[in-house]
Order: C-alpha cells, then structure tokens, then sequence
C-alpha cells in the first residue's frame, strides 16, 4: 500500500512556522517534522513536539543560512565574522569544493546540532538538512555517522524522480539544482541502504520553485492511486501562517501560507482517504 510522508521543514526557525506544524498535525495531515537546533523558536518547537506525539521530529541539519550550536571559535571554516552559516548553498559549496571547509568542523557542528535535539527530550526518528547540503558527496556519510551514534537510521534522498512535472517548475536554474540531486540521490540511496538506513522511495516535494498546494497534493494522491505506485514517497513542506513575517525574516520569496492550507485542506484529506493513502512518519516507512 502506497503511503505519503508529509515533512515540515525549518521547524523552530520561527514561531510563525511552529504554529503552522501545531495546527497541521491538529487539523491536518501532517506527521512529521524536521527541527533546526540552533534557531531561535527552538524552545517552542520543543514543547509542541512533546505536546502531539503522533508528530514524528527530524534533525534538519543546518550548516548554511542559520546560526550555529558550537561557538563560532570552534567550528572557523564554518563561520563568517558574524559568528553565522554562509548565507546560502551555492556559497557553501563553492567553499566546501575549494578546500576552505574542513570536515571535522561538519562533523563536530552536526553532532552538537544532533545532542542538544536529543538533551531537549526528543527522540528523533530521521535526518535530513537545510538547503540539501547533507546530500553532497563527504558530508552525506558524516550525516549517517552521526546519525547512527545517535540511533538514528532514516534519511531523507533529496531526489525528485525523473518524469515528475515538478522538474519543469520554476527557472533554468532550479531544473539544473533538481537534475543534480538526481544524480546526487542515485549514490546516496545506495550508500544508505548498504549502511542500513531508510528511505522514502520516492521524493516529490518541489526542490526549488513554487510551494507545495492543495492541488499539488490531491493530483500527487490520484496519481499514486492510478499508477499503483509502491512505498512510500516523501513530500517536502515549508508551511508557515505568515507570509508577511516569514519573507521578511527568511529572506525567501515563498509562499508558506499555500503550502499551511495545503497541510490542513479538507480537500486533501479527502484524496488521501479516497486513494486509501497513509500520511505517515519516517519510523512508520515500510521496508
């Protein structure tokens, strides 16, 4: 039986973000998020999640546009003299290519993120990160590294499967971004799997371009139903219940509103229980 993973991205990045995860799992179909540790709605993300346990809770790993755990000091190659990520992967990667990124201060950020997640009383159920970087090549077994010491054995592919329309949303740019995880998704998946970890076998959130709609869903839940498509197939989310403060405090052009009517449409949830569709967490994956 198919199943779709509805995932909330930048959890405790903003209040406005909480709030949309609180009401989604209240009044939606969402079952699943992914926490930013160093952010500054973390506390409040924190006690939702241990307010709803039906809501399963990720690291998103964060090592661009954010705030670091580990004091600035300890993590150089990571850091501008702002004491903050680079403000965007495009930069990170150029960087990271360049040999001005060392690796062990990834690894020692990414556990820092992972321990205070897991010292705040949450037992997270998967990994995923901010802007895809944990899917490069030398960061992504970093990932599952530290993952695995913390009894984490799920993973997010950031690959959008070849054929879906949502390759063709937005510009150039954003095609080319999709048709690189593809290939960055094909090693990914087999590393994981070699190590023991699970993976949606499907991922149809839009990478980059539009947000996630109500109509994006219930045609994503025919489409499953009609081409008997098997396992389950993650879809990436950024709901948020104000554009206006949202925009303006993440500097993205997103409309966070859509995809929050999305997580809570009635008209989605009727899709889902037409196609006899499951929103699932990531522990829930059938393997």
């Amino acid at each position: 039986m198919p199943q779709i993973l509805l995932n909330a991205d930048d959890f405790g990045r903003h209040a406005c973000i909480n709030a949309a995860v609180r009401e989604s799992v209240e009044r939606g179909l969402l079952r699943s998020a992914s926490l930013m540790a160093g952010e500054p709605a973390f506390d409040d993300a924190v006690d939702i999640a241990k307010a709803h346990p039906t809501l399963g809770v990720g690291i998103h790993f964060t090592l661009v546009d954010g705030r670091p755990v580990l004091p600035p000091e300890e993590i150089p190659s990571l850091v501008g003299a702002d004491g903050r990520f680079r403000p965007d992967h495009g930069a990170f990667v150029k960087d990271f290519l360049c040999g001005r990124i060392r690796r062990a201060d990834i690894r020692r950020e990414l556990t820092a993120q992972a321990q205070k997640i897991v010292a705040a009383g949450i037992r997270p159920d998967h990994v995923d990160s901010h802007q895809h970087i944990h899917m490069l090549p030398g960061i992504f077994s970093i990932a599952l590294d530290v993952a695995e010491s913390f009894g984490i054995h799920a993973v997010r592919i950031s690959q959008v499967d070849a054929g879906e329309s949502a390759w063709l949303a937005g510009g150039l740019g954003d095609i080319i971004g999709r048709a690189g995880l593809f290939a960055l998704g094909v090693r990914a998946r087999r590393l994981a799997r070699r190590r023991g970890f699970a993976a949606p076998d499907h991922f149809a959130g839009l990478v980059a371009g539009a947000a996630v709609t109500s109509a994006f869903l219930v045609q994503l839940a025919d489409s499953l139903a009609h081409t008997k498509t098997t396992g389950a197939t993650e879809v990436m989310m950024h709901p948020g219940t104000s554009n206006a403060a949202l925009v303006s405090f993440t500097h993205w052009q997103h409309d966070f509103e859509a995809e929050f009517s999305a997580a809570t449409s009635a008209d989605v949830r009727a899709a889902f229980s037409k196609n006899a569709l499951t929103s699932v967490r990531f522990s829930e994956i059938l393997l």
